[in-house]
């Protein structure tokens, strides 16, 4: 079983994460750091120091009680020292001061090192509490004339809560990744305006774009835009070459058409005649190649109707047309370029086949259209080198049909490319011929 993408690859897949993840990371590892050594170490030792502190006075207060004749003898020692030592002392314990165990929050914790610094220096210590009251600690001290109850500020024994400390390192690390986050976001923004002019131009569409952003960045959208200038004028040369080279050949060959007229209809003339046609043909084929990309501009179409559109101009009889969730779409597509990809896709289908079928499929973050045939198809291994322009496999299919320019499945292939999207091609489950899909993002 393939295992999830979180497991095998732990890092956001976005520039975004991953950055954000490189500036969280090292604070937070910073926050803990200083929280363990500082709490550890810091608070925990002036904590200790200064619970020793109360421990001498309660060491000394139990040893003057227990020392006392009898009773009023232990509340005149009380009285007496429980102002100079400040303390507040009971004896004996009142039912509602009385507890048993230790207590303290999860959260305190100084409090952990109160409680055993005051069990280890004083003896007859029954308990500690230090929930009642955040600001004071109570202890229940075994003496001779019964439990005293001893209430001591909290201040004597740790300088503050240690998870005060904890909320300004939160506070303030939220604080500063704010901040950074801001400015993470401005200096990504170049590189995102970056990527969605290259994403533009991949699908055939020139969005304007103007470096900016860190050095680097601005020197990556330089390269891209004399990248993109370089490849707008060798698209615009090779067009303009060959439909210079298509013009200056069609006028030869409308004088041969002509000068044929002339002669006596013969085999010899039918077949000059077939021969001048094969070649416009190849002409019109290798234009169609050339003006490609540049046919024209995306604008809001409805995928049904061009697929109905082509679907007709080959015949209702020729073509079955399946529209599944494709109807009452308006999606920014280039009709001309993709109407003549799947005229390409008919004309092979219906060449090779005696059945063909075009489907329009949408599902939601895609389009597909699909043309099948009855026809022998294309070996699996062979279908790559089908893609290749002037490449022909008729020898794979069927001779007897004629010889292709070997340029149908490029410009299909051209046109899903110029979209963002993919050709396939592959077996058709019901017809048995060949499953060309032209599969578009949008």
């Amino acid at each position: 079983m393939r295992r999830s993408n979180w497991l095998t690859n732990p890092l956001p897949r976005g520039l975004y994460g991953r950055a954000a993840l490189i500036l969280i990371a090292p604070v937070v590892a910073l926050q803990l750091v200083v929280s363990v050594v500082f709490i550890q170490r810091h608070f925990e030792g002036v904590t200790e120091q200064m619970t020793e502190t109360v421990s001498l006075d309660l060491r000394y207060l139990s040893a003057e009680v227990n020392s006392a004749a009898d009773s009023a003898a232990a509340q005149a020692v009380v009285t007496d020292l429980a102002q100079p030592l400040a303390l507040d002392v009971t004896l004996p314990v009142g039912p509602e001061q009385r507890f048993a165990a230790d207590r303290r929050r999860i959260y305190d914790l100084s409090g952990r090192q109160v409680i055993a610094t005051l069990r280890a220096d004083v003896a007859g210590l029954r308990a500690v509490d230090l929930v009642s009251d955040s600001n004071e600690v109570r202890a229940i001290l075994e003496t001779a004339h019964g439990d005293m109850h001893v209430t001591a500020d909290r201040r004597r024994v740790s300088a503050s809560n240690p998870h005060q400390l904890l909320v300004w390192l939160v506070f303030t690390g939220v604080l500063m990744t704010l901040v950074a986050y801001v400015f993470l976001r401005n200096q990504l923004r170049p590189i995102r305006q970056l990527s969605r002019a290259a994403e533009a131009f991949g699908k055939g569409q020139t969005l304007p774009y103007k470096p900016r952003g860190a050095a680097e960045v601005k020197a990556a959208g330089r390269a891209f835009l004399q990248m993109r200038d370089r490849i707008e004028r060798q698209i615009e040369q090779r067009t303009m070459m060959l439909s210079a080279v298509s013009h200056d050949l069609r006028t030869p060959l409308t004088r041969m058409r002509l000068e044929l007229s002339m002669l006596d209809e013969g085999p010899e003339t039918r077949a000059l005649e077939r021969d001048i046609a094969d070649m416009e043909r190849l002409l019109d084929a290798f234009l169609d190649f050339a003006r490609g990309e540049a046919l024209d501009d995306p604008e809001p179409t409805d995928p049904a109707a061009l697929a109905r559109d082509v679907a007709e101009r080959r015949g209702a009889e020729a073509v079955e047309l399946r529209l599944e969730e494709a109807g009452r779409l308006s999606l920014m597509l280039r009709p001309q370029v993709l109407a003549r990809a799947l005229d390409n896709l008919l004309a092979n289908a219906l060449r090779y086949g005696t059945r063909a079928r075009l489907t329009a499929r949408h599902d939601g973050g895609r389009l597909h259209f699909i043309v099948e045939d009855d026809g022998p198809g294309i070996p699996a291994q062979r279908r790559e080198e089908a893609l290749r322009p002037f490449n022909r496999l008729d020898a794979a299919r069927n001779q007897d049909l004629g010889s292709g320019v070997g340029l149908g499945l490029t410009i299909a292939m051209d046109a899903a490319r110029s979209h963002g999207g993919i050709l396939e091609l592959g077996d058709s489950a019901d017809l048995g011929g060949l499953r060309a899909e032209l599969i578009v993002p949008v």
